[in-house]
């Protein structure tokens, strides 16, 4: 996630006067303790400590979420930065009367997803999975990188209210009553798109794999 570093608007990396170490050391310690809500109103009067804390707590998911949803990290990665360009930019007019900040972060994710889905192909089953880094064991990651292979796939063949629902409540752990939130939608809704996602990947997957959601209903 390299290209990430780019997600620091100019302004928060170039520029103003240096700070004795110890003031910095204990802003950062302040903004540890902070809530999100917190370092939002923070990142609105434009503190660039407050910015770079919401980073480190939120950005591995909602790249998580950007690349489960799209099954391509460099889309990904250019989700992830767009979301908290805004997140920077949109700082001040945000209030956590209207939903979590999670839940925003989501749904700016899953409104971009689904903009760039529309714009590209669907990717072949080959381009589908990435193995991940530092595997142990060649034979038993190899069979699971086949099962994530036909998994993301499978993912990606289900329609976009479908799949973000899946994304949001199985991989991300979202309720249903937040997931509902995310995608401006109702709880009966959301249960209605998990049973016909469930459904559709049991038939393309067979029962080993979808056991899986089942188990996580």
């Amino acid at each position: 996630m390299t290209a990430l570093a780019g997600t620091f608007p100019p302004a928060l990396v170039a520029g103003g006067s240096a700070r004795p170490a110890r003031a910095v050391y204990a802003r950062a310690m302040q903004a540890e303790a902070e809530s999100d809500e917190e370092l939002m109103a923070r990142t609105g009067r434009g503190d660039r400590l407050a910015y770079a804390r919401l980073l480190e707590r939120h950005l591995a998911r909602v790249h998580a979420v950007a690349r489960r949803f799209l099954a391509d990290p460099a889309e990904a990665e250019d989700v992830a930065q767009e979301v908290f360009l805004r997140v920077w930019t949109q700082a001040a007019n945000w209030r956590p009367e209207g939903a979590k900040l999670t839940t925003w972060l989501y749904r700016i994710a899953m409104n971009l997803c689904i903009d760039r889905r529309r714009k590209v192909a669907p990717l072949p089953l080959e381009a589908a999975g990435e193995p991940e880094d530092d595997r142990p064991s060649a034979f038993t990651l190899r069979h699971r990188d086949e099962m994530q292979a036909h998994l993301a796939a499978a993912l990606a063949g289900l329609p976009e209210n479908q799949r973000a629902a899946v994304v949001l409540s199985y991989f991300e752990g979202l309720g249903n009553v937040e997931t509902a939130s995310v995608l401006n939608t109702t709880v009966g809704a959301v249960e209605s798109l998990l049973v016909r996602a469930r459904r559709t990947l049991k038939d393309r997957l067979g029962p080993v794999l979808a056991g899986a959601l089942e188990d996580g209903a």
